[in-house]
């Protein structure tokens, strides 16, 4: 059984950071071929399965905004490259720009809530206090586009080109519903939602729909910190507080 692995890395490096903590050493130097095989030989409806392609989509980090974070990007995916830990990197790219939305906090459930004026600052017209305003605020944002389509482009095409004979997708952006569901019907397909938050609800099926023997997984802080590249690889050293 020919098994591909694709990969949505920032949300698996965002899932990461939320299961290890941002400030903590010892998780980002991933190995995701590593990982991938742990992963595929826990699941015990795939018999003589063996990884056969990873392929992994990302954004390179802007190093005029970022030089650090480019840096120390460059580094990793190299590494990844020198190390057989990926056999493909697919590229999207960062997109920026200016937006205008209303002003809002987390409810309970993590939905948004609007702000609405209050002491400490309120809003008045002619004396009279708005209770109904709505605070609007300009901000500068940052988004990695393309992921998402690379991850769906890829499964899709090695699906139905017949290349792969199970697939293993690590994300939980709904956006890969309907292409799930289209694997689903084709291939055994495995789900690894790499964040410590519910998986997606749009992501959902049954291990029996389709072809069958679907699995899904939730990964830990143990999966990332057991699944390191060697450091260095060749004469890539892992950076520091990596």
């Amino acid at each position: 059984m020919r098994v591909g692995v694709y990969v949505d890395a920032f949300n698996l490096y965002y899932g990461g950071r939320s299961l290890c903590s941002r400030g903590t050493a010892g998780w980002r130097w991933l190995d995701v071929r590593s990982l991938s095989t742990s992963l595929v030989a826990a699941s015990t409806g795939w018999p003589s399965a063996s990884l056969d392609r990873v392929v992994y989509c990302t954004a390179r980090i802007d190093a005029a905004t970022n030089a650090s974070g480019h840096r120390d990007q460059d580094i990793y995916l190299k590494a990844l490259v020198a190390s057989g830990s990926v056999d493909h990197i697919e590229y999207g790219k960062y997109a920026y720009r200016v937006k205008v939305a209303p002003l809002a906090t987390k409810d309970a459930r993590g939905k948004p809530q609007l702000v609405t004026p209050n002491w400490p600052i309120m809003i008045q017209d002619g004396g009279t206090p708005i209770q109904s305003g709505v605070f609007m605020a300009s901000v500068a944002q940052r988004e990695e586009k393309g992921s998402d389509v690379n991850v769906a482009s890829h499964l899709l095409l090695d699906v139905l080109g017949g290349k792969i004979d199970a697939a293993v997708v690590i994300s939980n952006d709904s956006d890969l519903s309907l292409p799930l569901r289209e694997a689903r019907q084709r291939v055994p397909v495995g789900l690894v939602n790499p964040s410590k938050g519910r998986l997606a609800g749009d992501l959902r099926g049954t291990p029996t729909e389709g072809v069958g023997s679907h699995w899904w997984h939730q990964l830990s802080a143990l999966d990332f910190h057991r699944h390191q590249l060697p450091d260095p690889v060749g004469r890539y050293v892992r950076p520091i507080d990596w």
